[in-house]
């Protein structure tokens, strides 16, 4: 067993762990910690926890010391300065001539990287941008590729719900998400209706999905011929999340909705093949 802190180094990123070093660290306190990009500032969003050995990656790196002013300050500074260096790189893909759209600028806390965050539809030659922008701000440059989804949690927005978005709110991990969810859950598939702004399948399509598999296990098909307490009858509705069913009774056509619980109570629950 360890104990570890977990940080975020952005509001809906992921979490990373790291060992307290003996720093007494309460939630929602700011953290200076050593990661593979270097020395960077984060929040602690998990305080003193005990975790297995096998839910971290060893070797475990250790909290620096806890932030402070002159840190905060430091962060604000590279900010404002990665908010001019958007518009300087902007400029010149413009000058280059370059298939590729800028989506954000980070400066690494100790300023030791500048990470340039762009999206395009196939491989860019960005060599010469490269030299131009380590000429220009004198530290290494990095140009990442990201795809739509990672754009769309850089930049928020609204969603169809008309809720902010979750990848760029809470969510720290994109989860697959498959148009077989969409089917299990009766959705309209409609691409205009199941899609977010980055036009992928919306990941809340995932939230419910487990719900819905269990209760499809659970429950008869439609046009199953099941025995109720009214006689036998055909299942001609379901709905899944809250486990009621529509039963179309054979001796007089008239439909009744039960609840499962009802059936399982009542244990004239049985499936019999439509054949």
């Amino acid at each position: 067993m360890y104990e570890v802190v977990g940080v975020r180094f952005k509001k809906a990123g992921k979490i990373y762990y790291f060992d307290p070093n003996g720093f007494h660290i309460d939630n929602g306190d700011f953290v200076i910690v050593e990661t593979i990009r270097g020395v960077e500032y984060g929040k602690v969003v998990i305080h003193h926890k005990k975790v297995e050995d096998h839910d971290i990656v060893l070797p475990l790196k250790k909290v620096i010391r806890v932030a402070d002013m002159k840190d905060k300050i430091l962060v604000e500074e590279n900010v404002q300065a990665a908010k001019e260096a958007y518009e300087i790189c902007q400029s010149k893909v413009t000058e280059h001539g370059l298939d590729m759209k800028m989506v954000d600028v980070e400066y690494t806390f100790d300023r030791n990287k500048v990470i340039f965050y762009f999206t395009a539809d196939g491989r860019v030659d960005f060599r010469d941008l490269v030299k131009d922008l380590a000429a220009i701000f004198k530290t290494r440059i990095e140009l990442r590729q990201i795809g739509v989804r990672d754009e769309a949690k850089m930049l928020g927005g609204i969603g169809p719900c008309g809720r902010m978005l979750c990848c760029s709110t809470f969510l720290g991990d994109f989860e697959p998400v498959s148009i077989k969810m969409a089917k299990d859950q009766n959705l309209s598939l409609n691409p205009t209706k199941i899609s977010g702004l980055c036009g992928r399948l919306m990941c809340c399509l995932k939230y419910e999905n487990d719900e819905y598999e269990t209760a499809k296990e659970q429950l008869p098909d439609l046009g199953e011929i099941i025995t109720t307490p009214n006689g036998k009858g055909k299942v001609v509705g379901l709905n899944i999340l809250e486990r009621v069913l529509q039963v179309e009774l054979m001796d007089n056509e008239r439909v009744v909705e039960y609840t499962w619980e009802e059936l399982l109570q009542e244990g004239a629950v049985s499936m019999q093949s439509t054949d």
